[in-house]
């Protein structure tokens, strides 16, 4: 049997302390990273006005929504620059900033708050949002959830439709900031990349529908038209095989199904910018040639590829196209989903079914990164390079 002297006792006892410490913070860490991160992707916008300029340059740096080629940095500062004054009194006509990071921060408080009770085996759920234009970036959301020890997470896209140059491009700036911050895989995502048809997008539209309608006289209310307003894309981007357009028609028509047909409706297309070609037709140019009609009542404006308002509906919709209208007295808005309850919570039903499939992508994102992804974009050929990947 060995002898221990005095010295050696003493680097035990300080090596067995040193243990105990590991111990404590290997087992701290460990309850850190129980339960699940829940990821809400999204474009989102300036909370300031200030940060106006930052949130237009990311914006059109961007080359998977709007494809500049090898001259987007050049493009994106010219166009930022030059927009940045117009776009900042927008902000301040609709208070000040954007609301879209108070909303997504409350769907996505609200869903895991549902989800710590329909979901205990997943639980708890750790409410975080990510932009990709805007604070929260990305990186930023990332970089705290890998220090809360998350290692399982969920990237859930809040564009219900999908679109490489939306969704995708959120995923792919995941993937970027993860080669960058999380080399070693201590998260484990899936991703919910579309859920068009969900009955808490479609009932909670119907809903808000229903109570715009409700401005109209009786008489009339049938007669009324429903426009479904959606964000243009690049044709260039339709072109390519995008499943945006099929999707949020899909959308549209699982919402007249809730309705059960009861107006007649149209789907329309806003906000382009700049010369190239976009989907149409245009929903100011369609809004003011039904207005102008003596037959036609009046019409309710749906932002239907938006879950919370910004400046698309604030100050689009709301400002610039009522301000067009002859006849604004025949317009009315729906209000967008924001923080209705119903909403919310059908938003934890969506992830709890997510989560118990045991699927880490739809069978739809390899064919949407077959035709979307652009070569030289570092973006992975498959989703299974990413998606499903567990620690190291």
């Amino acid at each position: 049997m060995l002898r221990v002297n005095g010295t050696s006792r003493i680097l035990l006892q300080c090596q067995r302390s040193s243990f105990i410490r590991y111990q404590s913070t290997a087992s701290t860490k460990g309850t850190k990273s129980k339960g699940t991160g829940i990821m809400f992707m999204n474009m989102g916008g300036p909370s300031t006005v200030k940060e106006t300029h930052d949130f237009l340059f990311r914006l059109f740096s961007d080359g998977d929504l709007i494809p500049f080629g090898r001259f987007q940095n050049l493009i994106a500062t010219f166009i930022s620059k030059v927009r940045t004054p117009k776009i900042e009194k927008y902000y301040q006509a609709i208070g000040g900033g954007s609301p879209i990071r108070k909303w997504s921060e409350y769907q996505a408080k609200i869903a895991c708050e549902r989800l710590d009770k329909i979901s205990p085996n997943t639980a708890p759920h750790h409410p975080y949002v990510a932009f990709r234009y805007a604070n929260p970036l990305t990186g930023d959301t990332l970089a705290k959830m890998l220090d809360d020890g998350i290692t399982r997470a969920v990237a859930f896209t809040q564009y219900p439709q999908f679109s490489y140059s939306t969704t995708a491009s959120s995923i792919n700036d995941l993937y970027r900031w993860s080669k960058k911050l999380d080399k070693n895989n201590q998260i484990e995502w899936s991703v919910i990349d579309r859920w068009p048809k969900h009955p808490c997008l479609t009932k909670t539209f119907a809903k808000h529908i229903k109570e715009a309608l409700s401005k109209y006289d009786e008489s009339v209310r049938d007669k009324v038209v429903v426009l479904f307003s959606a964000h243009s894309l690049p044709m260039e981007i339709i072109n390519r095989g995008d499943s945006y357009p099929a999707e949020v028609a899909s959308t549209v028509y699982s919402v007249m199904e809730e309705l059960k047909f009861s107006n007649p409706y149209r789907l329309v297309w806003q906000s382009q910018v700049g010369p190239k070609p976009w989907l149409g037709g245009k929903t100011d140019a369609i809004s003011n040639k039904l207005t102008d009609l003596d037959k036609i009542p009046g019409i309710v404006l749906v932002p239907i590829a938006f879950t919370s308002d910004h400046i698309e509906t604030l100050h689009e919709l709301d400002i610039e196209l009522k301000e067009e209208l002859k006849n604004p007295e025949k317009y009315a808005r729906a209000e967008s989903l924001n923080g209705d309850l119903e909403f919310c919570e059908g938003l934890a039903d969506l992830v709890k079914d997510h989560l118990e499939s045991g699927e880490y992508y739809s069978k739809q994102l390899p064919l949407d990164y077959t035709l979307g992804s652009i070569p030289d974009s570092d973006v992975f050929a498959h989703p299974s390079e990413f998606f499903g990947k567990k620690q190291k």
